[in-house]
């Protein structure tokens, strides 16, 4: 029998996720300090969040020592933040854009990488600094510990379907609450009137960042609803792929535009005078991209979806 199989309450689901994620963790950290392999980082990274997603998602149950709370773990999770997302601007220059440029833009693209290199340099010195920290040693020592010999609240023995939409349908309303899915429509007469379709509006910098922040949102909803599966169905597993979308979809449309502000900051001129192929595709695919947010937006906006998802988190098999 597996942990999944013999865990019947809050608290055996909340040990499971967090020693989970704290696994993955530690399994890529000496990687990360070698870095020889940008995939490590991305793993270390992704196990830091879910950890988080966990701790806060089971919190009425937990009684986690003070280095482990959410702020500590975020911010170890931020510095690790500001190395990957060099990494995936680098590598999206490299592999996605490079090949498909005229020699000339290809040249200057040169320049930029070595610009960019040159700042990967002291955000990985931070990342190595951060893991050899008073506070990471602490948090691994505290959870390490707790691990040992857990502690929690009272809650934590009632049976896991009996609190199960209390702990999924905070999250799943917030997500579905969010202002990003208002951002291109209007609202008549207490309706909500959706954008033409395929129209692809200017978005303000105010629009992006809301959107930017309804992919965090849906990320957390995600990382939520994917430590619960077993306890429900087919409908389930495609709302998640939904959210799934939704957090890619609009992480392609903030690393287009993270990319031309980067290339922006590096000269006195335009990207477009002197990457003027490379913007183009930028642009291209940031309306390709535009047109798959707006069919999720459609899909989550509609009443009937709504009402769906939270109907299924309420009853847990």
């Amino acid at each position: 029998m597996n942990q999944h199989q013999s865990a019947n309450t809050l608290g055996d689901w909340a040990y499971i996720a967090i020693a989970k994620h704290y696994k993955k963790i530690l399994k890529h950290e000496s990687k990360v300090l070698k870095d020889k392999d940008p995939e490590q980082l991305h793993q270390m990274r992704v196990g830091m969040r879910r950890l988080r997603s966990a701790i806060v998602g089971f919190a009425p149950a937990l009684n986690l020592p003070i280095a482990v709370s959410d702020k500590n773990i975020a911010k170890i999770a931020k510095v690790l933040g500001k190395l990957r997302d060099i990494d995936v601007l680098q590598d999206t220059l490299i592999t996605q854009y490079q090949p498909n440029l005229p020699a000339i833009e290809q040249k200057n693209l040169q320049a930029i990488l070595k610009a960019l290199k040159k700042q990967r340099k002291p955000a990985f010195k931070d990342v190595k600094r951060t893991l050899h920290s008073r506070r990471y040693v602490q948090f691994k020592t505290g959870l390490e510990a707790w691990l040992e010999s857990p502690t929690y609240h009272r809650i934590s023995s009632v049976k896991i379907q009996r609190v199960l939409p209390d702990l999924l349908l905070p999250q799943a309303c917030s997500f579905l609450l969010h202002p990003g899915w208002l951002v291109g429509v209007e609202i008549k007469s207490g309706e909500i009137i959706l954008a033409q379709e395929h129209s692809s509006p200017q978005m303000s910098s105010a629009e992006a960042k809301i959107l930017h922040d309804l992919r965090k949102s849906a990320k957390k909803t995600r990382y939520n609803m994917e430590l619960f599966p077993n306890f429900y169905g087919n409908l389930y597993d495609d709302y998640l792929k939904q959210i799934t979308e939704v957090q890619e979809v609009l992480g392609n449309l903030q690393d287009s535009a993270v990319l031309i502000e980067f290339l922006a900051s590096l000269s006195h001129e335009e990207p477009e005078t002197y990457l003027p192929t490379l913007v183009k595709i930028i642009e291209k695919n940031r309306l390709i991209k535009l047109q798959e947010w707006q069919d999720l937006q459609k899909y989550f906006l509609h009443h009937r979806r709504q009402q769906e998802l939270r109907a299924i988190l309420q009853y847990p098999s």
